[in-house]
């Protein structure tokens, strides 16, 4: 498996926050991690995973025309 590993400030970068937000999700362990030595990585594949699980589908209304009462 061709996996890029990104330190937590890369990840945060690539979400858009501070370093902080990576490193709650690493230490609630909703995010699969890697430590390398002292070194903590982040599979590119596990941030995906996350993203996906996270991302809420907007809901299709119907439209109805609006009809008056006679």
């Amino acid at each position: 498996m061709n996996d890029r590993y990104l330190s937590v400030d890369q990840v945060a970068e690539l979400l858009g926050t501070t370093a902080r937000f990576p490193r709650r999700l690493i230490e609630e362990r909703r995010i699969r991690y890697v430590k390398v030595g002292r070194h903590v990585r982040i599979p590119e594949s596990a941030l995906h995973e996350y993203l996906a699980s996270r991302t809420v589908e907007p809901i299709r209304l119907r439209r109805v025309g609006l009809r008056r009462a006679a």
